[in-house]
């Protein structure tokens, strides 16, 4: 049986129309409310963060119906999102350093009701488009001075070194006052940025916040990730502990998709990044093909390798790489016990809107889209899984036989570590 060609076969896929709950043709913002995300910058004092403390800095309005400044990304309240473009109608003016540098995204994790880190992302060109070089180093100093000035010592410099996964450049204050790591695309002071980013952390940091400290990067092993597979008396078997993103309003399922893997694994790395390797664009998402092969070039950096398991073909059979061999229903079943069952969750191709789940769908979804199958139910028939769009998406379910006929691709990204 022949394979579709790779430009047939991506357009199956269809991940250039990635669905997200949130993702609607966005229009010019008519107004704007000021966020001044000061304190969350503001070294020692800031360590101390809690969740409810959070909410008290960034309550919602008289009147309103939501919190405008932030979401939960997790119901647990482990990890919240600032967005300056959260909504198509108004934009929210997220400001730090005496309101003189802006800010697309604020990410605040908390671990057992502590502050572990928080991820600024400065700039990143899906969300914040063309910005002159000029501007993007004058904010690059800003932070900088803020930096030595609060954690009281001179930076070290980080250089670009894939052979240690280290793909950014950038500098790491390390004090007894804290962490910080500021880090941008190797191109980004001469010709092209990308992202520009800057992350806070406590010394008693965890997983991948301090990591992004290191200047060497290594993922969990094997046998630590199979610590993470819980079970129950019902038959549940699932990974617990993988890390929440919201995709937002792009394409970018496959790409957060990818960084909720990687944070999994303890591995500094997130989604503009990753689209920039990957060569995603803001509104388009990213073609199988093209994936697999930013991914595979970038495997070895982060200590990572990443194989197709099974792709749709054009007689609408899944079949290996290869194309000899077919993967019916109990092989998907079997793969995706195997490798959830290792506490190792595979990227899931498919094609939303055809088959119920749980919870429905909001307005029956459909189109192409990425998620991240964590597990399995062989008691109940049902598969677990998890979507890339906040709080309520931790852990859901559908039909294993379902599942498996709306399947287009099913991919595994592991450690190579022991």
């Amino acid at each position: 049986m022949k394979i579709l060609p790779l430009a047939v076969l991506d357009a199956a896929l269809m991940f250039f129309a990635c669905v997200s709950s949130t993702c609607a043709a966005d229009s010019k913002a008519t107004d704007s409310m000021p966020c001044d995300l000061g304190p969350l910058t503001d070294i020692p004092a800031v360590w101390a963060l809690t969740p409810d403390k959070l909410d008290a800095l960034y309550p919602r309005p008289q009147g309103a119906n939501i919190n405008p400044f932030y979401t939960w990304l997790t119901s647990d309240h482990s990890r919240a999102l600032f967005m300056r473009h959260r909504f198509s109608n108004m934009t929210i003016d997220t400001t730090i350093f005496s309101k003189t540098v802006p800010v697309e995204e604020a990410v605040v994790d908390f671990v057992d009701g502590k502050l572990n880190g928080i991820t600024f992302s400065i700039y990143n060109r899906g969300d914040s488009g063309t910005v002159d070089l000029g501007e993007l180093n004058r904010r690059l100093a800003a932070c900088n001075g803020a930096l030595r000035t609060s954690l009281g010592v001179v930076p070290a410099p980080r250089h670009a070194d894939p052979a240690q996964g280290l793909l950014a450049e950038g500098w790491t204050w390390i004090s007894a006052q804290g962490m910080a790591c500021i880090e941008y695309n190797p191109e980004m002071v001469k010709s092209r940025p990308e992202y520009l980013r800057m992350r806070l952390a406590p010394r008693d940091a965890k997983g991948a916040i301090a990591a992004s400290m290191r200047e060497h990067r290594g993922g969990s092993t094997l046998t630590e990730l199979a610590a993470s597979v819980k079970r129950n008396p019902q038959g549940d078997v699932w990974i617990e502990g993988v890390p929440m993103v919201d995709q937002g309003q792009k394409g970018y399922c496959v790409v957060a998709s990818a960084q909720r893997l990687f944070e999994y694994f303890g591995i500094s790395c997130d989604e503009h990044q990753l689209a920039q390797l990957a060569g995603t664009q803001a509104q388009g998402g990213t073609g199988s093909a093209e994936m697999a092969k930013a991914l595979q070039s970038i495997d070895g950096s982060f200590k990572t390798h990443f194989k197709s398991l099974a792709l749709l073909y054009s007689d609408n059979r899944l079949r290996e790489p290869s194309g000899q061999k077919v993967v019916d229903e109990k092989g998907f079943q079997k793969l995706a016990m195997d490798y959830t069952g290792k506490g190792i969750p595979l990227l899931w191709a498919l094609e939303l809107g055809r088959y119920p789940e749980e919870p429905p769908l909001k307005n029956q979804m459909g189109g192409g889209h990425m998620r991240l199958i964590i597990g399995c139910n062989p008691n109940t028939g049902q598969l677990i899984f998890t979507d890339s769009w906040g709080a309520g998406h931790e852990l859901k379910r559908t039909k294993i036989a379902d599942a498996f006929r709306e399947t287009h691709g099913l991919f595994v990204m592991q450690p190579t570590t022991h």
